[in-house]
């Protein structure tokens, strides 16, 4: 088994509770795109099997050290691998507004993509944002919405916190996911054997739409015999133990055997 995860800390863990179950791994250290180098170096011609999770782990989520949360203060990074690459500060310090607005609406569906982007590149070109409290708060703030009660669910509906999308959106931009993705599906075809399969978890409309797509278009033009023809997503049940997986939306294609 291969195991590819930009974040070594969080590969580590995976590779401990996957062991004790007997199972063979091979953890390297990389963004899933560069799955073909590492056959290539590992002496495997195909695999049989590719599970992709593109979202960002509960553990990941749950140190502010990391800053991938909105819930909780810490610096403004972002980064899967924090040895290199720009932070979501950096990034705010760079982009313009129609560059961030676009990346909003195609990223995370955001409605006021416009007015939020010019929002917050303002405040950050006079005082820029140190911590994710800051952002959240003036978030908050900037849609009209602050000093609410963010619940993850309240009562029978899920409330988004006027964050949660530009979260999303720059996690998606410092950590070039977007990119990747489309490498990897440009891949799959040559990398899976006669047979095998590749299930890929998205958990926003962006990544779910260019997952379909590229599925749609292998099968056909023959690279696939068959997808699957709507996503599987989890139930209430699933939802309920663990709410961040609500938006996960999981797509598979198998490879033409001949």
């Amino acid at each position: 088994m291969i195991l590819m995860d930009l974040d070594e800390h969080e590969m580590k863990a995976t590779v401990s509770s996957l062991q004790p179950n007997g199972a063979s791994i091979w953890p390297h250290a990389g963004n899933f795109a560069g799955i073909a180098q590492v056959m290539a170096e590992s002496g495997i011609s195909g695999l049989d099997g590719l599970l992709a999770d593109l979202g960002v782990s509960s553990m990941q989520i749950d140190d502010p050290s990391r800053g991938f949360s909105y819930r909780r203060d810490g610096p403004l990074d972002m980064r899967m691998d924090m040895s290199r690459g720009e932070t979501a500060k950096d990034l705010l310090g760079k982009l313009t507004e129609a560059e961030l607005a676009e990346a909003l609406r195609e990223l995370a569906d955001e409605s006021m993509a416009g007015p939020l982007s010019r929002a917050v590149l303002a405040r950050h070109r006079l005082t820029p944002f140190e911590t994710t409290t800051q952002l959240a708060t003036f978030c908050e703030t900037a849609l009209g919405r602050p000093g609410e009660n963010w619940s993850l669910r309240q009562g029978k509906r899920w409330v988004t916190h006027p964050a949660a999308r530009l979260f999303q959106t720059l996690r998606i931009l410092v950590n070039r996911e977007v990119a990747n993705l489309k490498h990897l599906l440009r891949l799959l075809p040559s990398i899976l054997n006669p047979g095998g399969k590749a299930c890929i978890i998205s958990f926003h409309s962006g990544e779910d739409r260019l997952i379909k797509q590229s599925f749609r278009d292998g099968l056909r033009q023959g690279l696939y015999d068959s997808i699957s023809e709507e996503p599987m997503t989890p139930t209430e049940y699933e939802k309920k133990g663990n709410p961040r997986s609500r938006s996960a939306k999981l797509r598979w294609a198998r490879k033409t055997i001949a």
